[in-house]
C-alpha cells in the first residue's frame, strides 16, 4: 500500500488547515459516492494539482467515474497523503478542550506574535511553532486495515522509534495520548502531541513532534489540558541541535514501518528529502 508525502516547509496554519480540509473533504466525498454507486474506489485522484499548482477541490459528483471510482492502473494501492509542515507560532484548541487551559488572553497572544484557533480535532490545547514537525496524514484507514485506536497507536510508535534514534527513551502514558518521556526523575514531559479527526475512516489533523521548538511558548497553556506535566524536545533532551530534514527522513521511514505502507513523494509538491 502506497501513501504520498508532501513537505510543505514553513506554512501559515490557516493555509495548511485549508489544504488538508480540501484533501479530507474530497476523499470523504469520493468514498461516499463510490459506496452509493456500489463501485470499488480508485485512489490517487484526491488533491491533484490544478494548473496553478494548488489542490483541486472536488465538488458535486455527477457519476461514479467522475468521482474517481473506476479502476486506475498504478493508483489502486494509494491510501492517501501525509503533509509535513512547520508553522509560525499558533495555539489550537480541540473541540472537547477547555478554554481555561489557555492561560493568556488571545489578544495578548496576538501581541506576542502568535495566533489562536478553535479546531475540530480531538484533544485539548497545544502549541505549534518553528522547530516543530507537524504531520497531517489524510489517510483511508479502511484501506490500511486499521481502526482509529490502532492508527493513533501507530503514530505514537513511529515517533517513539524516531526519537529512540537520538537515544531518547519515550513511550505512552495511560489515559493521555501522544508520546511522553517519564524517567522517574521529574514530571512526565510530552515530546509529541497527537490529535486527530476521522469521518468514514478518513483522517485529518495528526501529530506535532518537538525537535528544536522554543518550549517557553508552552508556558502560556496547560499543554493538552495537563497542569502538572511538562514538555520536551529532541534538542532539550540531547543537548544538541538536530537538523529538521534529518528528523523528517527518520520520521517518514518510521511512519512507513508503523503504518505498514510505502511512503513516497507525492506527485504534487516537494520531495521530503529536499527539506532543510
Amino acid at each position: 500500500m502506497r501513501v504520498g508525502c508532501r513537505d510543505l516547509g514553513r506554512m501559515d496554519y490557516a493555509a495548511a488547515w485549508e489544504l488538508q480540509r480540501q484533501l479530507f473533504d474530497a476523499m470523504v466525498a469520493r468514498k461516499a459516492a463510490c459506496r452509493g454507486a456500489g463501485r470499488p474506489e480508485r485512489a490517487g485522484a484526491v488533491g491533484s494539482p490544478t494548473a496553478a499548482g494548488g489542490p483541486e477541490r472536488i465538488g458535486a459528483v455527477e457519476s461514479p467515474e467522475a468521482a474517481g471510482c473506476a479502476p486506475a492502473a498504478g493508483a489502486a494501492d494509494d491510501a492517501g497523503e501525509i503533509l509535513l509542515v512547520e508553522h509560525d507560532p499558533v495555539y489550537t484548541l480541540g473541540k472537547s478542550g477547555r478554554e481555561e487551559n489557555l492561560l493568556v488572553d488571545p489578544a495578548r497572544l496576538e501581541a506576542l506574535g502568535a495566533r489562536f484557533y478553535r479546531i475540530d480535532r480531538g484533544g485539548d490545547v497545544t502549541f505549534h511553532g518553528p522547530g516543530q514537525i507537524v504531520g497531517y496524514p489524510i489517510l483511508d484507514l479502511e484501506r490500511l486495515g486499521l481502526g482509529l485506536r490502532d492508527y493513533i497507536a501507530a503514530l505514537e510508535e513511529a515517533v517513539i522509534r524516531t526519537v529512540a534514534r537520538y537515544g531518547i527513551e519515550a513511550g505512552r502514558i495511560a489515559g493521555a495520548s501522544g508520546v511522553w518521556i517519564d524517567d522517574g526523575r521529574s514530571v512526565p514531559r510530552k515530546i509529541c502531541a497527537i490529535g486527530v479527526r476521522s469521518s468514514r475512516y478518513i483522517t485529518m489533523h495528526g501529530f506535532a513532534l518537538n525537535v528544536s521548538t522554543d518550549l517557553s511558548w508552552f508556558g502560556r497553556i496547560n499543554p493538552c489540558g495537563f497542569a502538572d506535566r511538562g514538555v520536551a524536545s529532541i534538542e532539550r533532551e540531547t543537548g544538541r541541535r538536530v537538523a529538521m530534514g534529518e528528523v523528517k527522513l527518520l520520521l517518514v521511514d518510521c511512519l512507513g514501518e508503523a503504518l505498514g505502507v510505502r511512503i513516497e513523494p507525492a506527485d504534487a509538491g516537494g520531495d521530503q528529502r529536499k527539506s532543510k
